[in-house]
């Protein structure tokens, strides 16, 4: 059975299960859940608004295709040393 369909029938049965079943789920993953969850640091916010804020006036930004080709000829000056 494929991924997909299987977590289609999980969520499936999550949102139809009694509580007794949902709370024995939750805690067999209780702490990988508990890993994914995260929350930004005051430093990490600001920085993310320092550069929307020079984004927002104009600020040099570099697309996805551009971006792309840098980190590859990076890698490659990287592969030669």
């Amino acid at each position: 059975m494929r991924t997909a369909i299987i977590r289609q029938k999980l969520h499936q049965f999550i949102e139809t299960a009694e509580e007794k079943k949902v709370k024995a789920i939750y805690a067999l993953f209780e702490d990988e859940i508990a890993q994914d969850e995260w929350e930004y640091t005051d430093e990490f916010k600001a920085d993310l608004d320092r550069r929307f804020s020079y984004y927002k006036s104009g600020g040099k930004m570099v697309g996805a295709k551009d971006a792309n080709k840098q980190i590859n000829e990076l890698l490659k000056k990287g592969k030669k040393k």
